[in-house]
């Protein structure tokens, strides 16, 4: 699987939505989606956005950033090496922003729309806002985590994470997310209130105890 043939899945699907009749498409995207991006998969998801609305179809394009829930893998994640490693890598200074959306008001505020008419685009994501070392160290802090976390370049925490996929056989990280993550675009620019209600650090108060006790596979959740 490559980002251009889930592009050409995209569209192929828009293309069947259209001939069945559909009346409205609920399109999730990502926030800062280009379509001259540097970055496969923001760019990938640009042109599928460019498929919906050239569709003739109704469509809303929801575009959230970081997605946490029961199911998340990247939080969970996280929250699992915090757990079992002395040392967290952070790439880079750590304070490039994230803004999280809690998985169930992302599917609230998708089926919402899916019953409107209007043609809308807007950045899913939820109230707050953090660096990414805020939001580890919160999720260390919810989780009892004692790791200690240290900056390193993109390159050793890209190293690290080959080796800890190795262990875990799985693909932890990819260097398009290590530079997505670190290049600002996992929060919005659009400006106004953020339309989905959920504080992330609320969620760990009734999560964290839960979160990270076992490693979630990507490769697993795609392919099993």
């Amino acid at each position: 699987m490559t980002h251009e043939s889930a592009v050409r899945n995209a569209i192929a699907l828009v293309g069947a939505a259209r001939s069945a009749g559909i009346r409205r498409i609920v399109h999730i995207s990502i926030t800062n989606a280009a379509a001259d991006s540097p970055l496969p998969y923001f760019r990938g998801k640009a042109l599928a956005e460019q498929a919906v609305r050239e569709s003739g179809l109704s469509y809303a394009i929801l575009r959230p950033a970081i997605i946490f829930g029961r199911e998340d893998i990247l939080l969970n994640n996280i929250a699992w090496m915090l757990r079992r490693f002395p040392i967290h890598p952070i790439a880079g200074t750590g304070e490039y922003g994230v803004q999280p959306v809690f998985v169930e008001d992302l599917a609230e505020l998708a089926v919402c729309l899916g019953r409107g008419d209007d043609n809308i685009e807007l950045d899913a994501v939820g109230p707050d806002v953090f660096s990414y070392e805020e939001l580890v160290r919160l999720i260390a802090l919810k989780t009892g985590s004692s790791a200690r976390l240290l900056h390193v370049p993109p390159s050793l925490v890209m190293l690290g994470s080959v080796a800890v996929g190795m262990l875990v056989r799985d693909v932890v990280l990819t260097r398009e997310e290590i530079d997505g993550l670190t290049a600002d675009l996992l929060l919005s620019r659009s400006g106004g209130e953020p339309p989905c209600p959920t504080r992330l650090s609320d969620w760990l108060d009734h999560n964290a105890a839960d979160l990270g006790r076992r490693y979630r596979s990507e490769l697993q959740r795609h392919y099993v």
